[in-house]
């Protein structure tokens, strides 16, 4: 019966034009500035309490790029940039507020690990507490667009398992998010547009709240930004990380997997498909290597970028533009179909090999030309 309704409704919607409501847009950005403001006032005080409190990053293995203390608390200025624009400019329901109590959950918990670095096991089992009390209060997986095109049934209705599959989604998330926070402004850069991605999508599909809560994220992180770029003045550590991941991947709940605005089963993938890829790349690494999965190691995308002689900032840029195509994929996916987004993201990618293959015929170049200048003397 449910997947009849989602059948009429898909159907209904595919005659409907996807649009974009300009007086919507307007408290969108009001949301986001607000955020911005708030984000970029309150970091300068965060980042007094952070050295008040000792939660400071200090450089002891290979994986951190930083070569000096720095504070790392930033990611309460994020939140409390998110949480004002929220309480003032978004009206609560009761699975609006479990999200929010799971958001405050999975701070406390970051900013407890930032100053005394608990264990991975306690952070794994306090982010499936607030998985649950998100998920418990409204906010779930029902039903899922089959990925299977050749199947009678579009879509699949989870059943009892929509609980344990929206906790595995938002800890997944929310984790993925926190392993790629290693290069100034990486992750809050990426979450930024993520979280402009999903926000688009849910203009173009009447999801105001979503739309708004994306608002008040971007704005949070765009405020938080200038502090964060390379060099960084402040780090977000874990409480903004975990934060950010557990935000989007529960708002992703709310949008892109709802009842009646069943998208398709790829765009919350696209939208997060960097981190995503990085976690479960991590996880298998480690695994077959004979570690646990939540064992530290240098060997993300981005310390790969690193030891290929990227410098810092062009290896995040470089993940920023990696993360924009597959968001612009999921927008094109949204409003175009699936013809369409294929083709965008092949284009995309054959312009990015070309560009990788080009900048590696220069890096040869200029070690060539080098060795040249330095003659026999030199070696």
């Amino acid at each position: 019966m449910l997947c009849e309704q989602l059948q009429g409704m898909v159907s209904l919607n595919n005659q409907m034009q996807l649009t974009i409501d300009m007086s919507s847009v307007g408290y969108v950005l009001l949301t986001l500035l607000l955020a911005a403001v708030v984000s970029f006032l309150a970091t300068p005080l965060v980042k007094s309490f952070s050295v008040k409190v000792g939660a400071i990053d200090v450089p002891k293995d290979n994986r951190r790029m930083h070569t000096h203390p720095i504070p790392r608390l930033g990611g309460l200025a994020i939140f409390l940039g998110f949480m004002v624009a929220v309480m003032l400019m978004i009206p609560l329901d009761g699975a609006k507020k479990g999200m929010l109590l799971g958001a405050v959950i999975i701070v406390v918990l970051g900013i407890f690990d930032d100053i005394y670095a608990l264990s991975a096991k306690l952070k794994f089992v306090v982010q499936i507490v607030a998985a649950l009390v998100a998920v418990l209060a409204g906010n779930r997986i029902q039903v899922l667009s089959n990925p299977n095109i050749f199947s009678d049934a579009p879509f699949w209705d989870l059943g009892y398992w929509a609980i344990p599959v929206t906790v595995i989604w938002i800890v997944a998330v929310t984790n993925s998010v926190n392993l790629i926070d290693g290069l100034d402004g990486l992750a809050c850069g990426v979450s930024t547009i993520s979280s402009a991605s999903m926000l688009i999508i849910a203009l173009m599909v009447s999801e105001l709240d979503v739309a708004m809560f994306m608002g008040a994220l971007v704005g949070a992180c765009v405020g938080f930004l200038p502090y964060n770029f390379n060099p960084a003045k402040i780090f977000m550590g874990d409480t903004g990380a975990t934060f950010l991941g557990f935000i989007i991947a529960t708002v992703s709940v709310q949008g892109m997997f709802k009842l009646y605005n069943v998208i398709s089963f790829v765009v919350p993938f696209l939208m997060l498909g960097l981190p995503i890829f990085d976690v479960c790349f991590a996880v298998v690494r480690r695994i077959s290597h004979g570690q646990s999965p939540m064992s530290p190691d240098r060997s993300h995308v981005h310390h790969r970028l690193i030891d290929m002689g990227f410098s810092q900032k062009q290896a995040v840029g470089v993940l920023y533009v990696i993360s924009a195509i597959l968001g612009l994929s999921a927008v094109v996916l949204t409003g175009s179909g699936a013809l369409r987004a294929m083709m965008f993201l092949l284009a995309t990618m054959l312009a990015g090999l070309i560009g990788w293959r080009l900048f590696l015929s220069h890096k040869e170049r200029s070690g060539q030309d080098s060795e040249d200048e330095g003659g026999p003397s030199e070696r």
